[in-house]
């Protein structure tokens, strides 16, 4: 279309530069898109009582060109937009750059064209407490969302408030997962403070939008219950680009939220990847094997979960087929990055993706048979480590790797950096990623990540957990439970299949970390939230080799797969006592 041309033209009747669109002001097409807010277009506007179209033309022309130079130069300066798409139980190497199984060419081309921080982590790998700590820069012990039912009660503020305050407006669409008071299990899904539009859903929400029983579900938008009619990725996408299109204001930057339903278990793909992946082969990790060497050093929790919901002998006490359970993740995987090529080429339709960084995370890893065990909640690499990528317009090296140690609580400092913000909120303990993303060198940034996990009552089988992950080795503890610590060399060990917590040669890597674990620890009032005491040495583990053997488990715990009720775990005892009153009051049968 001629005009349409992306040339520069000034409009003596609207005064000011339009760079995609010949078109006047009335012009109602999608590609009219200002380069400039409303503010900074007075630098352009004449007085009232000289006209534009009253100076000699060569001077109309200087007029338009020095205007160039000063749009130009202040738009540079504007603050960008900013995009975060969350995915959920995306673990660092499912990406198709990194596994030539998966077929996800807009995240390759977001790695290819952008940054991609190679040691990215959680500081938690669990759903609420890593969103938490996402959005509000800080760990656990800190805001206190230590698990999927509770709310943050530190006071802590969300990050995108700050953004409100610097002028942007801010929008989420789809998974919360945190609950406040009042609330339980995560059900929460009404309007958040530090945005401006808002869609959620309850609690994990649904891939599809009728339920077994034919319930339809339903989201929450700014309030109001609207039906899910569609695929979940496809729907939030769809939500998001409309609001991109016709709800926000366009003389505003804009920050963005989209939480993505997947791909969380149980993984369901859309139905045009039904079949995707059926001939590809899913190998199996060499640590899922059940061998005395697999299992040598290992804590006698990690064993004891092979045969439970996280493990893969009794996969969510069923007989489910792991390798074949991960095609049905990589299908739904490929929908997410179909999402994530939408808002690409909706951004560069509308002369967008120059103005706008995108960054791309996982709230936590996931396991498929690693050491025997499926989910998360452990601190081994494929739990705590997750992607992080960065698509950054006008990046002076596109395809770079950042290996500093990044994280969660990072993403806060960063998208508030890329506002301009100049003073961070003293509530942040991450730090802007930006730098390393421009490839500066900072000496000071982080040589370690503090990893904590509280043990859950419905999940018994993961015990509390501790660990400090350096840039070569990670040591793990857990509390309350009788059982070994581990100590592993990544650099030589990537795969954890060597703890070295008892080998003499590490002694003083053991007793450093162990003390930097202790310090970290420590609350923002420097005080363990948790009776915990420092560990500094192997405590009276020791048993008789001729004594007594282990317990066994009791026997109402063990179950096969075809017993009943299962999966009825979740169901509170308050409840079970209801439905047996109940029961109790019928009439006996005639």
């Amino acid at each position: 279309m001629v005009g349409h041309q992306p040339v520069g033209h000034c409009d003596a009747g609207a005064v000011w530069l339009q760079w995609q669109c010949r078109c006047r002001p009335e012009c109602g097409c999608a590609h009219r898109r200002p380069r400039v807010h409303e503010h900074r277009r007075q630098s352009l506007v004449l007085s009232d009582s000289l006209k534009f179209h009253d100076l000699p033309r060569l001077f109309q022309v200087a007029l338009c060109l020095a205007g160039l130079f000063i749009v130009t130069a202040e738009a540079s300066a504007a603050p960008r937009n900013v995009i975060f798409i969350l995915t959920d139980d995306q673990r660092y190497d499912e990406m198709g750059f990194l596994n030539p199984i998966l077929q996800t060419p807009h995240i390759d081309a977001m790695a290819a064209e952008g940054v991609h921080f190679r040691n990215a982590f959680v500081t938690t790998s669990l759903c609420s407490p890593s969103r938490a700590s996402i959005l509000t820069g800080q760990y656990m012990h800190n805001h206190g969302v230590v698990d999927n039912n509770s709310g943050v009660s530190s006071g802590a503020r969300f990050f995108p408030e700050y953004l409100q305050e610097q002028g942007y407006q801010t929008a989420f669409f789809g998974k919360w997962h945190m609950g406040e008071a009042g609330s339980s299990h995560g059900e929460l899904d009404r309007p958040q403070p530090g945005f401006d539009h808002w869609l959620s859903f309850a609690g994990q929400g649904h891939y599809y939008p009728v339920k077994r029983n034919g319930k339809v579900n339903t989201f929450n938008i700014n309030g109001e219950r609207v039906p899910q009619t569609g695929y979940i990725t496809d729907e939030l996408t769809d939500y998001t680009i409309d609001w991109l299109q016709r709800l926000r204001d366009d003389d505003k930057p804009f920050f963005v939220y989209l939480s993505h339903k997947a791909v969380h278990a149980d993984f369901k793909p859309p139905r045009r990847y039904e079949n995707l992946y059926a001939e590809a082969e899913i190998p199996v990790p060499a640590s899922q094997a059940d061998t005395e060497e697999n299992y040598r050093g290992k804590p006698m929790w990690v064993k004891n979960q092979r045969n439970s919901w996280h493990g893969v002998d009794f996969p969510y006490h069923s007989t489910l087929d792991v390798q074949e359970y991960k095609r049905q993740y990589h299908r739904a995987l490929t929908a997410v990055d179909d999402s994530i090529g939408r808002i690409q080429d909706w951004l560069e339709g509308n002369d967008l993706a120059d103005d706008t960084i995108v960054i791309l995370m996982g709230d936590n890893g996931f396991m498929f048979g690693e050491h025997g065990l499926i989910d998360k909640r452990n601190a081994y690499e494929e739990s705590m480590r997750v992607p992080m990528l960065m698509r950054y317009p006008g990046i002076d090296e596109p395809g770079r790797t950042v290996d500093r140690i990044v994280a969660g609580i990072d993403i806060g400092p960063t998208v508030l950096d890329i506002a301009g913000v100049d003073t961070m909120p003293p509530q942040f303990e991450g730090a802007s990623m930006l730098p390393l993303a421009q490839g500066k060198s900072l000496p000071d940034w982080r040589d370690d990540l503090l990893y904590e996990y509280y043990w859950e009552f419905n999940y018994p089988m993961t015990p509390t957990t501790f660990a400090l992950r350096t840039e070569r080795f990670k040591l793990i503890q857990y509390h309350g439970v009788w059982d070994i610590e581990e100590l592993y060399d990544l650099e030589n060990d990537p795969r954890e299949m060597n703890n070295l917590i008892e080998d003499p040669q590490f002694l003083d890597v053991r007793v450093r970390m162990r003390e930097e674990l202790f310090k970290r620890l420590a609350n923002n009032d420097r005080a363990h939230v948790i009776p915990y005491t420092e560990k500094w040495g192997p405590g009276a583990h020791s048993r008789n080799r001729e004594g007594s053997p282990a317990a066994p488990f009791p026997p109402d715990w063990l179950k096969t797969p075809e017993d009943d009720g299962l999966r009825d775990f979740m169901v509170p005892d308050r409840k079970r006592l209801q439905q047996r009153k109940a029961k109790e009051k019928q009439p006996p049968d005639q």
